[in-house]
């Protein structure tokens, strides 16, 4: 018997036979470890997956002690937050140790951490923030933007954070708050700030020259860790807005933000490039089927076609579907949409409604005369008489318009002046703050918009 006829060897090879067919039969977790990491390698890709997720989570802002979200905006950023964090995740998965075992829980993965987070935050962290860390506030005098403060933390500051109370300025004699909440300055700011164990001042002063501040107090209280916030970041931080009654140049030049790199630039045109794509596909056959529907309301034209004004007051093309009659403007004359406006057509008042007759705008998009996300561009005429009508109305225009907005998912339709006022202060908050996260931010917003058909006209 030669030694390749050995038992042995025929032993060895009837063992080898079922790793022959290992490929394809389902693999126990307990193998994959074995076969690509101990355990104490997949517990370090799921430490740094942890880190991961935590790092995306900060950055969108739900974990900070100064603001406290509701609890939608919260699930809208938490949302937003795994929507980024977590295909990182996958893609690191593909090339990091111990990452099989991720790959095959992805879809638990992100049920888990959406709604774990959404438990945790409820059950655990909110109540024991409110409970053992109360934030509170205290008011920089007693005048009317004084009593806006007390109204906007009222309205929109979830629980946990606290007004202290007013403290008055000798030279800001006139009060609009309620004699009950004004704190006594028989104590400097200082020591009021001490003993009242306050975490920030909110400044409530329009006109602060002529030594109306206590300015060497309010730098100690700095200097104490106590955050000092004027009115143009209060109202931004609660609000998500720039009041334009309370804004000035000198806020405009050394106030953070309003960030113009080439960076931003190259990532939002991808960001721009790869949303049109896709939702352009996605919606192929449904533009196909509006554009029928169109020409049996009313015939050709189906694309209507108007001036805007774009990035740096450049004029450009705009592309819908047409929603009015063909002769909505038969004098010349532009004119903003009214409520119920007898010139939308059937079809048109659903495109209006469900924002369908915005979708030709991706063909803008991907032009490069328009963004996704950014200020809506109007008309030269609306553009030329808000210019001379509201201050600092030219600053949205440095960056490219936008099919949706932040004006769009925060306020209404603007059809006056005075509603264009509140859409500018929001248009300026994105155009100083506008970054990837806050154009997904608006994204998932904007979903939420289309689908209960707010602010159409």
């Amino acid at each position: 018997m030669t030694p390749g006829d050995s038992g042995i060897t025929k032993d060895s090879d009837n063992r080898r036979e079922p790793h022959r067919d290992s490929g394809r039969r389902e693999v126990p977790a307990s193998s994959l470890l074995r076969q690509h990491g101990s355990g104490a390698t997949v517990m370090q890709f799921w430490l740094e997956l942890g880190w991961l997720i935590a790092a995306v989570v900060l950055a969108f802002g739900l974990y900070r002690r100064d603001r406290r979200l509701p609890f939608g905006e919260y699930v809208l950023r938490e949302s937003a937050a795994l929507a980024i964090g977590l295909p990182i995740a996958y893609v690191a998965s593909l090339v990091l140790p111990g990452g099989e075992v991720f790959q095959r829980a992805f879809v638990p993965t992100v049920l888990i951490a959406l709604g774990g987070l959404i438990v945790v935050r409820q059950m655990m962290v909110s109540p024991l923030a409110r409970m053992l860390l109360p934030y509170r506030v205290l008011v920089l005098g007693t005048g009317p933007e004084a009593q806006a403060v007390e109204t906007s933390l009222a309205l929109t500051t979830p629980p946990g954070v606290e007004l202290a109370g007013f403290y008055p300025l000798e030279k800001v004699p006139t009060r609009s708050v309620a004699a009950r909440h004004v704190v006594s300055n028989h104590l400097s700011l200082e020591e009021t700030v001490k003993h009242l164990d306050i975490d920030e001042i909110i400044v409530a002063v329009r006109e602060q020259r002529g030594g109306v501040l206590p300015l060497r107090a309010l730098l100690e209280c700095r200097l104490a860790g106590v955050q000092v916030t004027d009115l143009p970041r209060f109202f931004e931080r609660v609000h998500g807005r720039v009041p334009i009654d309370s804004l000035k140049v000198s806020w405009l030049i050394y106030g953070r933000g309003f960030r113009q790199n080439w960076l931003r630039g190259v990532m939002k045109r991808a960001f721009d490039l790869v949303v049109a794509v896709v939702l352009l596909l996605i919606v192929l056959p449904l533009l196909a089927l509006i554009a029928c529907l169109i020409s049996f309301d009313g015939g050709a034209p189906i694309i209507y076609r108007q001036e805007r004004v774009g990035c740096r007051g450049q004029r450009f093309t705009l592309l819908k579907f047409r929603s009015m009659t063909k002769d909505a403007e038969k004098d010349g004359q532009a004119a903003w949409a009214d409520i119920n406006d007898s010139r939308v057509t059937a079809i048109g008042r659903f495109m209006r409604r469900t924002r369908i007759d915005e979708l030709p705008q991706l063909i803008n998009v991907l032009r490069g005369e328009m963004s996704f996300v950014g200020p809506r561009p109007e008309r030269p005429t609306f553009v030329s008489m808000l210019t001379e009508q509201i201050p600092f109305y030219g600053v949205r225009h440095s960056v490219k318009p936008g099919i949706t907005g932040w004006a769009q998912v925060r306020y209404t339709y603007g059809a006056n002046v005075e509603e264009s006022i509140k859409k500018l202060e929001y248009d300026l908050y994105y155009v100083k703050n506008h970054s990837l996260l806050l154009d997904i931010l608006i994204l998932f917003k904007t979903v939420r918009v289309v689908m209960l058909g707010e602010g159409a006209r």
